[in-house]
């Protein structure tokens, strides 16, 4: 199988990086007739050479200062840079433009080509390279080979092609096993077979018949097909160059700057935290500064908040803020680039660290702490830190749309932060809560508990939804649930039906309250379906009104008295004889009984006939037809 290599040409205007291409490759990477007529490249070009095991794929771009936003759009995912520099003009503007943004993007190796050598004589040659290799003593490509190439006669391309293969060598190449990231470059319709899609395969791959999410639009779309260097391929992997054949959408709503992606695993931005670098030759960066952003094949506009300081020297690099005009996908680790509009210029770049950010406050104050934790990329350590920065625990599907790990990575990583006692799994898959958050939720708990009991000494315990409420929002339902669950197995409460009570807790009713419950109950008991007034019952008891009323409600939970409508309550015997009744009066008189037979039997008015058959309806003991019941 071949390794993928992506090549990417950087360099000034009319030096030649289209004819080199062409030269490598045997394709002409201009495919714009507007690029033909005048000349120049005005957009993304793309051209392929397989050899030796090795599939290059190369993004040529172009070198005008108008169409900076083009050339960053194709320098997602380069694992090299060509930089082309003519032998008979040297270092121009956006020689050096183009050369920072390489940098700025994390690019680290790479090939410089001294073009158009045919035209120069061997002084002006030397001297060339020697401000060539001045110009980038202490960068990523000090150590970089400097070819001599012609276009034209092709002298120096064998020696330039044994360069690029001596370096596809030393690159490790894209994991193909991570979550499939498709930025998208270019949007077209073929005929025959719809719209299709390009860019570089940045990690994961794809395949026919894929189910993939195109973001931020967030709509499902199903893979036709997909090629790959020219050649249709059962799946292409991450490293590169991919043409994805859609289904389910029209080539106009795709654009460039849209991501595919595994569906379900990424959400789009608006915020980001990162750390943002100036150049040197950068004017300094002032507080809430609005810049171009540039990032994957995307670019919107965003307004920079610094941490800590109002302004950021040239040279410098500091945390920051960016509020996102249009939503984008990134992911920690992505880099990106921030252009000034007047003049328009690249200015500085950098490194997103959280892509799902907050919107920033004073307040908070852990927050360059947490991003340095970040930064520092220690898995369990970032995991830690992210759990303490959520409100009420962060969720598995939260950890993955923030970090892109693997299924397998997050369930590890979180395995070992449970382990070291720092956090609590609280659900499954997984829902993490740090270990103190968790601990005063149990503090909480027990303690609104021994409240209720205080407050209410005459009720046996506090519903488990009126505790869970009581906590607020910050406690999750899991941790809640978990929490309740760990204390009732401690022996430190005990759970009776949906009642939450304190370990051992009973009732205990001094003489009063004794005959005043028995008062209440003989007072029902004794009406038989008759019952008196709820008001006048407990009236007339030896306790305060508060505590009557408790005790009615613990009668009413023994189910000694049963309430049939907030003014009516019964005593069960009196009910259960009803019911007795009923079955007789069925097999002596038949199924049907109307209301007047029904207050006969009972030797009840209407006022507790009709309330008293409502119930009976309720508890299917009988059922209304018109005027009559059935009884069942």
């Amino acid at each position: 199988m071949s390794k993928s290599v992506i090549v990417g040409t950087a360099g000034h205007i009319d030096h030649g990086k289209s004819a080199l291409v062409e030269a490598l490759t045997g394709t002409h990477p201009d495919r714009l007739e507007e690029e033909k007529r005048r000349g120049i490249t005005i957009d993304l070009g793309f051209a392929f050479l397989e050899e030796d095991g090795v599939r290059f794929g190369f993004v040529d771009v172009p070198g005008h200062e108008r169409f900076v936003s083009n050339m960053l759009a194709g320098a997602a995912g380069l694992d090299l840079v060509l930089l082309v520099i003519a032998a008979d003009k040297s270092i121009k503007p956006q020689t050096r433009e183009h050369f920072d943004i390489c940098r700025l993007l994390g690019v680290q190796r790479g090939v410089v080509a001294l073009t158009k050598s045919d035209l120069v004589d061997s002084d002006t040659a030397g001297l060339v390279r020697l401000e060539v290799e001045e110009y980038l003593r202490g960068t990523f490509l000090r150590d970089a080979p400097i070819v001599a190439v012609s276009a034209k006669t092709r002298a120096g391309l064998p020696e330039l092609k044994k360069e690029l293969h001596r370096l596809a060598s030393e690159i490790h190449g894209k994991d193909a096993a991570h979550h499939f990231r498709l930025p998208i470059d270019r949007a077209f319709a073929i005929k025959g077979f719809g719209s299709v899609v390009t860019g570089t395969l940045i990690s994961g791959s794809v395949g026919a018949n894929d189910e993939v999410e195109l973001l931020p639009e967030r709509k499902l779309l199903r893979v036709r097909g997909v090629q790959s260097g020219g050649k249709t391929v059962e799946r292409a992997t991450a490293g590169q160059r991919t043409a994805v054949n859609l289904a389910g959408i029209e080539h106009t709503a795709l654009t460039r700057g849209m991501v595919l992606a595994t569906p379900g695993k990424f959400r789009a931005t608006r915020r980001i935290d990162a750390r943002l670098e100036l150049l040197p030759s950068a004017p300094k960066l002032k507080q809430r500064s609005k810049v171009h952003f540039h990032t994957g094949t995307s670019e919107t506009v965003a307004e920079v908040f610094l941490f800590g300081r109002q302004e950021l020297a040239p040279g410098q690099s500091m945390l920051a803020h960016l509020h996102l005009q249009n939503e984008v996908l990134v992911l920690p680790g992505d880099r990106f680039i921030v252009r000034q509009s007047s003049p328009v210029a690249t200015v500085g770049g950098g490194a997103i660290l959280d892509a799902l950010a907050r919107r920033p406050m004073a307040r908070d104050t852990g927050r360059a702490a947490f991003l340095e934790t970040l930064e520092r990329g220690d898995a369990v350590e970032m995991l830690a830190a992210m759990a303490e920065r959520s409100l009420n625990g962060i969720a598995f599907a939260d950890i993955a749309a923030r970090t892109a790990w693997l299924d397998s990575q997050i369930r590890d990583v979180a395995q070992k932060l449970t382990a070291s006692g720092r956090a609590k799994n609280v659900a499954e898959p997984l829902i993490l809560v740090p270990a103190k958050a968790f601990q005063d939720s149990q503090q909480k708990i027990s303690a609104r508990v021994e409240r209720f009991h205080k407050e209410n000494p005459l009720l046996p315990g506090i519903s488990r939804e009126d505790l869970r409420s009581s906590l607020g929002r910050r406690v999750r339902p899991e941790a809640f649930r978990t929490a309740l669950e760990e204390l009732v197995a401690h022996k430190k409460l005990e759970l009776q039906g949906e009642l939450v009570k304190r370990a051992g807790s009973s009732i205990s009713l001094d003489r009063d309250e004794t005959r005043a419950k028995e008062q209440i109950e003989t007072a029902f008991a004794g009406a038989g379906l008759t019952v008196p007034a709820v008001k006048e019952v407990l009236s007339k008891l030896p306790v305060e009104a508060k505590r009557a009323e408790k005790l009615l409600q613990m009668l009413l939970r023994d189910k000694n008295l049963v309430r049939i409508t907030p003014e009516l309550i019964f005593h069960r015997d009196a009910l259960a004889q009803l019911k007795q009744r009923l079955s007789t009066y069925r097999k002596i008189k038949g199924e049907r009984i109307s209301v007047p037979a029904f207050k006969e039997l009972t030797g009840i008015t209407r006022k507790y006939a009709i309330p008293l058959l409502e119930y009976l309806d309720r508890e299917r003991v009988t059922r209304r037809a018109g005027d009559e019941r059935v009884i069942l």
